[in-house]
């Protein structure tokens, strides 16, 4: 990466600086962390220890949580270092990287999220075919296929954003290194990176969402036609899981990528990214797992098997 910049560091200007918040939102932080680390990390061990749990399904939800861990990660501990012992200064690499990283992974959650839909159309709308549709194989590139499209394109945002000249400021109104808010600081005419960021986001958010929207359609026209109350119930749990966190992952990328920066509150910018970058991460095992019977099974079974481990009877 070319470094055109006089700026060799950013100051993160955090949530607030009012003293009295610093602990209390330290501790508020920490705790949505781990629970967001231990939620994450579980039901990926959960999904690996259990062979039931081997399907498809589980397969993009065990890469849901990794990539949920990641992003998190790439934010969190940063923020929390912030309110406990004041330091609000990154690095310029240690900005790009974190950029980088975040832009990464939130992007592949964008995409697993278009492949789990499309996981739910096929074992909704087509039972009979559901197993040579989604073999291992149609899994796994679609998996590596996210990886890979969202790596480059965090590479070409971050890239992009720090080619640009800082030579004014280097206060980030922001809690983190995101995209719009470091743009924002340059004294270089950004207006062709920011049509790229919108144009390129817009792409991303509204071609999952529409894979989204059409398999959940199919979904929908199934379900209407079931016959068998239990099958209806079934299919209805099949989706809702999924659908809570896609609702609550798109509505906050929409608001928060795809207006231009010139429309944006930084203040309301940073309450959505709030959500998006540590309550999400927080929310996903908690809605798969106590809305998915499977995953509760499995967790009782390890805890029992723990317990016969250490010499305890059920």
């Amino acid at each position: 990466m070319e470094n055109n910049t006089e700026v060799t560091e950013f100051i993160l200007l955090g949530l607030t600086n009012v003293p009295e918040l610093q602990v209390p939102l330290f501790v508020m932080f920490t705790f949505i962390y781990l629970i967001s680390v231990v939620g994450n990390l579980g039901i990926i061990i959960l999904i690996l220890l259990d062979f039931r749990l081997h399907t498809p399904m589980y397969f993009f939800l065990s890469n849901l949580s990794l990539v949920d861990f990641c992003y998190s990660t790439a934010v969190t501990p940063k923020v929390m270092a912030g309110f406990l012992v004041g330091d609000k200064v990154i690095s310029y690499n240690a900005c790009a990287a974190q950029m980088f990283f975040f832009a990464a992974f939130a992007t592949v959650e964008n995409f697993l999220l278009a492949s789990m839909a499309y996981d739910r159309y096929a074992a909704v709308c087509k039972p009979l075919h559901y197993t040579t549709t989604m073999t291992p194989g149609v899994c796994a590139r679609l998996a590596i296929g996210s990886y890979v499209y969202s790596f480059l394109n965090a590479s070409v945002h971050t890239r992009d954003t720090f080619s640009l000249s800082f030579c004014m400021s280097n206060l980030v109104h922001h809690f983190f290194c995101d995209v719009p808010a470091v743009m924002a600081l340059s004294c270089s005419d950004r207006h062709i990176s920011e049509q790229i960021l919108i144009f390129v986001a817009s792409f991303n958010i509204f071609s999952a969402l529409l894979v989204i929207l059409i398999s959940y359609l199919f979904i929908c026209v199934t379900i209407l036609k079931m016959h068998s109350s239990s099958g209806y119930q079934k299919a209805l749990s099949t989706c809702a899981s999924h659908l809570t966190a896609v609702s609550i992952f798109y509505g906050t990328a929409i608001f928060m990528y795809s207006q231009p920066s010139s429309s944006h509150s930084m203040d309301t910018d940073k309450i959505a990214s709030v959500f998006y970058t540590m309550v999400i991460p927080m929310l996903n095992p908690l809605v798969y797992s106590l809305r998915n019977k499977e995953v509760k099974n499995a967790f009782k079974k390890v805890v029992e098997k723990a317990k016969l481990s250490l010499g305890f009877t059920c």
